[in-house]
């Protein structure tokens, strides 16, 4: 691991005065909120997407559209929240992308590129240029695009759009990232054939998300059929179709949620998170397991869902494969149980906006824990923690981590808190509003 910003401002981790006691209401969903801008640019008449997410990866997927030639009004709802109407105008080129360091920008254009008139250019941040993008890049080309990217498999390439593509059957090893399924699928129904997607490789990390790409594919009126309806193992097939305009409502964020319900176990205290679904495709949503399992309790209703912490934080043995998003948080509250913790199925995190097995084990072993990496995971033996920096490596799940270690550790810093901005902008300001609940425990 390198240090990647060693003069980023360091942010003093409030320390909890107590028990936890707040209701957060948590912005709206980057993977709902990015997967319904690439349909409503594929649609065939206009469509909205309200409340959306206003973060970096959001605003770098809306710009890239319109640099496309998609038109994106912004507007406000009549009962306040934005709302963003999308207008579908015809995809064309030459365009100059920046995907920033977003995985759903970088995985889920250059199949929309491929259906536009004209060459679209790709470039982002520097960690952007060791992520894989072989898998779109591979099938795209097997699909009948022409993509350059110098034999790279990743960042930087063209994709020399023709106005279309052929489509049909295709392989592609995903076990690195679902966001090569995903990616394929939200532009399937365009492509002259469809698409007829198998997985080749290891285990298929991430499969709520492909899920949640599947159910938007369908009430957006594609034909989808999949493993799960009893078809051919890892395979996927998209029938080719016009899709419809929709006015969606984008759901609160879960995966943001995390570090909220996590600082209510921590404190032995209670969160509510307003407008939490009863039915969501979202992998955030396996928290209200998780944390179960970690020592807290949670009630679902019409308000939403509280977890409450019970003042103890328990040990757990668990497979994150499709929830690896969730591991940053999941492991920053292991290092404060009161038992040993193993997290596995997660090797496809060292491939994401930094290699986070890396970077959780060296930071919370700086101070003062005892994390070892497995070969697809994180061993974590509590252990006292201690003040000191928390590098980040730009990478917002670090940052949300490490704001749950310093509700217990006097002293620790966030190095670059700002890089939440990927995704909650408003994190900060959301923590410090959350901790002014607190209930004096005597903890001092």
């Amino acid at each position: 691991m390198t240090d990647s910003t060693e003069q980023a401002p360091l942010w003093p981790a409030p320390t909890a005065p107590g028990a936890v006691d707040a209701t957060v209401t948590v912005p709206g969903s980057k993977s709902v909120t990015n997967r319904a801008l690439v349909l409503a640019a594929h649609s065939s008449e206009p469509g909205w997407v309200r409340r959306p997410l206003r973060s970096r990866d959001t605003v770098l997927m809306a710009d890239a559209l319109r640099a496309m030639g998609v038109q994106i009004d912004e507007t406000v709802n009549p009962d306040g929240g934005e709302a963003w109407r999308i207008i579908p105008t015809g995809l064309h080129g030459p365009a100059r992308i920046d995907v920033g360091n977003a995985g759903t920008v970088m995985r889920f254009l250059p199949p929309v590129a491929a259906l536009a008139d004209g060459p679209i250019r790709f470039e982002g941040d520097a960690r952007a240029y060791e992520r894989p993008l072989h898998g779109v890049i591979d099938a795209l080309r097997a699909l009948g695009a022409r993509v350059d990217d110098e034999g790279r498999g990743s960042l930087p390439l063209t994709v020399h759009g023709a106005g279309s593509l052929d489509g049909g059957a295709v392989q592609v090893d995903a076990s690195s990232s679902s966001q090569f399924v995903s990616a394929l699928l939200l532009s399937g129904p365009r492509f002259n054939q469809g698409l007829e997607l198998r997985h080749t490789g290891r285990t298929l990390p991430s499969l709520p998300h492909i899920r949640m790409t599947v159910d938007m594919l369908r009430k957006a009126g594609a034909k989808v059929d999949t493993p799960e309806d009893g078809g051919t193992r890892d395979m996927w097939r998209v029938a080719p179709s016009a899709l419809l305009g929709r006015d969606l409502t984008v759901e609160p964020d879960l995966s943001n949620a995390a570090p909220f319900l996590a600082a209510a176990l921590v404190t032995g205290g209670r969160v509510t998170v307003p407008d939490w679904p009863r039915r969501t495709t979202q992998a955030g949503d396996a928290l209200r397991g998780i944390l179960t399992l970690m020592g807290g309790t949670y009630e679902l209703s019409d308000r939403g869902l509280t977890f409450t912490g019970t003042g103890r934080i328990q040990g757990i043995t668990a497979d994150l494969h499709e929830v690896g998003e969730l591991a940053p948080v999941i492991a920053a509250v292991a290092a404060l149980a009161d038992g040993e913790s193993e997290l596995s199925g997660i090797a496809h995190l060292r491939l994401h906006e930094t290699d986070r097995l890396a970077a959780l084990a060296k930071e919370l072993n700086e101070l003062g824990g005892d994390v070892t990496e497995t070969e697809d995971g994180l061993r974590i033996r509590p252990r006292p923690l201690r003040g000191g920096i928390f590098h980040t490596y730009e990478d917002h799940r670090l940052a949300t981590a490490a704001a749950v270690l310093g509700l217990v550790v006097d002293g620790l810093q966030v190095e670059n808190v700002a890089t939440t901005a990927k995704t909650m902008p408003e994190f900060p300001e959301l923590w410090t509003a959350m901790l002014a609940g607190s209930r004096p425990t005597g903890r001092g």
